[in-house]
């Protein structure tokens, strides 16, 4: 299946053309590989084998260019850690934040 929609690198969140979307091609932001499951829509870390497409073979290595006949490019920007990566605000600085207070 052709790609005929632009799209966002999962890493940099360059905006990427249906053309960059070849096998093998780079992005020319970070030179990392475009048409892997991570730039696809159908990748989701909360779904079995981190696809949401259920008829999608198996693929190990969700960065590597690879043959998905599924792939769509996904829009957005770069990747969030997810929340259990992301830092947690200290309650006191949650308090000093609700009412305004700076911090010493």
């Amino acid at each position: 299946m052709a790609v005929d929609r632009p799209g966002n690198c999962h890493h940099c969140g360059k905006l990427l053309n249906a053309e960059d979307y070849a096998r093998g091609t780079l992005c020319p932001g970070c030179r990392r590989e475009t048409r892997c499951c991570r730039n696809c829509e159908f990748y989701s870390p909360s779904c079995n084998n981190l696809c949401r497409e259920p008829q999608a073979e198996l693929i190990v290595d969700k960065e590597k260019s690879n043959f998905c006949e599924f792939f769509r490019p996904r829009a957005g920007g770069p990747d969030e850690a997810p929340e259990e990566r992301r830092p947690k605000p200290s309650a006191k600085a949650a308090f000093d934040a609700l009412f305004k207070k700076k911090p010493k």
